[in-house]
């Protein structure tokens, strides 16, 4: 269930929505306007420690260097 940011139109109120099915339409949560502006957001991704103690980025070991 994805969470989309929003911007009104109407009163500029910047809010997050959970949309829960496809036919979910957000309205404004200060004025309850449906003029929205879908806005982006930024979003980060923490990757795991590597298992491998070889500092190569070949990840076989038989890439030529």
């Amino acid at each position: 269930m994805p969470i989309f940011t929003y911007k009104c139109k109407d009163c500029g109120e910047v809010f997050d929505f959970l949309m829960l099915n496809k036919s979910e339409k957000p309205k404004c949560t200060k004025c309850g306007s449906k003029k929205l502006e879908k806005q982006f957001a930024a979003f980060g991704v923490k990757m795991g420690a590597s298992s491998s103690t070889n500092s190569s980025s070949c990840p076989t070991g038989t890439c030529p260097l």
